[in-house]
């Protein structure tokens, strides 16, 4: 037996490691209705543009609704090559040009955070949905044959199928051979997978995460299923105004696509290289309502405890929110849902917080919307100014917050608060804050907004 002592390898201490590891976002790449990248998308949002009208990726001719929010996108203007474009639908497309923009502008790289401690979270709700369509179409003869002949399917068929394949894409486009995840929670996936990379980083899994969310369904298939529930607008005589949360006169919500993400890192890997921060992740947590596929307690109890929980989490009080970007999809049952919920969750400081839906601009990309809207909530506590709530006109007195309407309001901010509401009772709240921590004045503030 050999009795010699065994020599360890030692694992080279990571950064961050022996304290609590905090997650910051240092890179915001967007694709959105309105424009491509950042600065296109913030232009918009702070000049209370909307980038609704009528659709025209197909003919939506007999269909109940024939409005949405479409990007103005050239994959070939943006970098991609032709083998590319043939091989990606345009849901991966729209998250690969945006991962680009975020990773140029974290300034990342592998010197800083190697391959294998180089994480991917995105999140989809109806994956590769175009180009299942387009597929199922030619295999189909246009519907007409129920039993198709799979000779014609392109080999890529396979890859729409399976929507793993478009976290698979931004994996090979940052380089990232560490833990990679497709998060599927319908409308919540957004800012679910943003906080499942919060969670690589925070336990130690990962020292940086290429975290968001990519959708492009603005589809036959998917219209005809909004059409079939009456959940979208039928407002197609006047698109612009179509997107109208907490209005009276809303009448459903208006599909859109694009595609956001962001770099998390640990926040002393990022202060070491010298990286710019535009917010802290704080807090973050989920409840369901288990209640109905498609129908929301008016109570808004479940969103109520996710907000709480959060709030915990980051050891945040009511007087400490400055902003909430709501899930605000423009459905009855939704905003006033939600309303409901700000109520619960931070009670008489729900009436003194400005609340805006950045919805009415860009439309709802079902599960790219959530990580749109952290890139926006980053962006407002980085520049102080509240995106509004576009085509808020008339106010509902069940919804009698002040939901900023149709004009951005410059206010300094600490601390934000995010939210989203998904088919199958899904309810996400997610807290940023300031990296520069609360402004000193804060600690003597009582209530009301600055």
């Amino acid at each position: 037996m050999d009795t010699r002592p065994v020599t360890r390898r030692r694992t080279p201490a990571r950064p961050g490691a022996g304290h609590r590891r905090r997650v910051v976002i240092t890179g915001i790449g967007v694709a959105a209705p309105g424009g491509i990248g950042v600065p296109a998308f913030w232009d918009l949002l702070t000049a209370g543009r909307t980038a609704t009208r009528g659709i025209t990726l197909f003919d939506p001719t007999g269909f109940r609704s024939r409005i949405a929010a479409e990007c103005d996108f050239d994959p070939a203007a943006h970098g991609l090559t032709p083998q590319q474009i043939r091989r990606m639908d345009r849901a991966a497309q729209l998250g690969v040009v945006s991962t680009r923009e975020a990773l140029a502008d974290s300034g990342l790289t592998h010197t800083h955070v190697p391959p294998e401690r180089l994480g991917v979270s995105i999140g989809s709700a109806v994956g590769c949905t175009m180009g299942l369509e387009q597929e199922y179409v030619v295999l189909s003869d246009g519907g007409r044959r129920w039993l198709v002949d799979p000779a014609y399917g392109v080999p890529q068929l396979y890859g729409y199928m399976i929507p793993s394949t478009m976290a698979t894409e931004v994996a090979w486009t940052a380089g990232a051979e560490g833990p990679v995840a497709l998060i599927s929670t319908g409308c919540t996936a957004g800012l679910d997978s943003v906080a499942h990379g919060y969670t690589l980083v925070k336990e130690g899994s990962a020292d940086a995460v290429v975290a968001g969310a990519t959708d492009a369904p603005v589809s036959p298939i998917t219209v005809a299923c909004f059409d079939a529930i009456k959940a979208t607008s039928p407002s197609n005589d006047d698109p612009q105004h179509a997107s109208r949360p907490f209005d009276l006169d809303r009448n459903g919500f208006v599909l859109g696509e694009g595609a956001a993400i962001l770099i998390l890192e640990e926040r002393t890997t990022a202060t070491r290289r010298g990286a710019k921060i535009y917010a802290e992740i704080v807090g973050t947590a989920g409840r369901s309502n288990a209640y109905h596929m498609t129908g929301l307690k008016p109570d808004g109890r479940e969103m109520a405890e996710a907000i709480r929980t959060a709030m915990n989490q980051a050891h945040l009080n009511p007087d400490d929110i400055d902003y909430i970007n709501a899930h605000g999809s423009g459905t009855r049952q939704n905003d006033r849902h939600e309303t409901a919920a700000f109520k619960a969750a931070l009670g008489d400081r729900a009436h003194r917080v400005p609340v805006s839906s950045i919805k009415s601009m860009i439309g709802h990309s079902l599960g790219a919307i959530g990580s749109i809207e952290v890139a926006a909530c980053a962006l407002a506590l980085t520049h102080g100014v509240v995106p509004p709530t576009a085509n808020l006109h008339t106010a509902d007195p069940e919804c009698d917050l002040d939901y900023v309407p149709l004009t951005a309001r410059q206010q300094p901010m600490d601390v934000v608060l995010s939210v989203g509401s998904g088919f199958g009772g899904f309810q996400t709240a997610m807290l940023l804050a300031r990296p520069t921590g609360r402004r000193p004045a804060r600690t003597a503030r009582k209530g009301g907004t600055p």
